[in-house]
């Protein structure tokens, strides 16, 4: 046994579980699910199998399932036992709570409730997709899982495009193939992007390309598993002080400095002000 049963405050402790292998479980996680006096998850026979491995007991406690069908009057139970000055520990059945996950509602109650909450933090999906994927990490967008509808899907994707950061998805192995090929239709053929799949466990692989490469090499392959996909954010192409100047020469024929100046900085994604220079030279001359 490598865990300690120590007292813990009243509260909501939120516990990060392993995302695959079950050895990521962290000590602290451990001795939070040893000692609370209630326990609730999204899975409970996922929460009781980590238990098992870990030589974690019951001691008679029930495990509280907290899913999309029990979520009203679950949330109102566990806050009840947060109120009577016992302590609550909320586990998702993979990886870090709330992040894609039905325990929001519990956090969200409790802090309203002016109750604690508090986590012992442990994997995550996301972030681990981040770090093997090979793209960016200095700013991402997590979008959740896309609609299931390709409609809505695409007007997902649209909402997110020009977002200047990595994109980050979890997506089902049976949406896997249509979800790649409308966000190459969407985003672009030429985006980069990885898809990782089954993190930490045995069979774990990132693959990774373009948008269109990825969407043309897993069209008709099956995929198992739990799977994440990043996108890298647009890249403009860099266009030339020249090129627009040019644009603004021919705006500043059929329009107003103001409007052409607004026009030109739009269509360049460049400041106001910068091109109002560029225009007072130009009509100087």
């Amino acid at each position: 046994m490598n865990f300690q049963k120590v007292p813990l405050a009243a509260g909501v402790w939120f516990v990060g579980v392993p995302i695959g292998t079950a050895r990521d479980i962290t000590l602290r996680a451990l001795d939070v699910l040893a000692s609370a006096d209630v326990l609730a998850a999204e899975d409970t026979r996922s929460l009781r199998k980590l238990m098992d491995i870990h030589g974690v007991p019951l001691n008679g406690r029930r495990i509280v399932a907290l899913h999309d069908h029990s979520r009203g009057g679950a949330t109102e139970e566990l806050l009840e036992t947060v109120r009577s000055g016992r302590s609550v520990a909320y586990a998702s059945e993979a990886g870090m709570p709330l992040i894609a996950d039905p325990g929001f509602g519990l956090a969200r109650d409790a802090a309203a409730a002016g109750l604690t909450v508090t986590s012992a933090p442990g994997p995550s999906a996301v972030l681990t997709a981040l770090v093997l994927a090979g793209l960016p990490t200095d700013a991402f967008f997590f979008a959740g899982f896309l609609p299931n509808a390709s409609a809505a899907r695409r007007s997902a994707l649209e909402a997110v495009r020009d977002i200047p950061g990595t994109l980050a998805f979890y997506e089902s192995p049976k949406r896997l193939a249509a979800m790649l090929a409308d966000a190459s239709a969407v985003l672009g053929a030429e985006r980069s992007a990885a898809v990782c799949r089954e993190l930490t466990k045995k069979f774990e692989e990132v693959r990774r390309g373009t948008l269109g490469e990825l969407a043309g090499a897993l069209a008709d392959e099956k995929v198992r598993g739990e799977i994440v996909v990043l996108i890298d954010r647009a890249r403009s192409q860099p266009v030339s002080t020249s090129g627009i100047e040019q644009d603004l020469k021919e705006a500043l024929e059929k329009m107003s400095v103001r409007d052409a100046v607004d026009m030109v900085a739009r269509a360049h994604n460049m400041a106001r002000r910068q091109i109002y220079q560029m225009a007072l030279v130009l009509t100087r001359e």
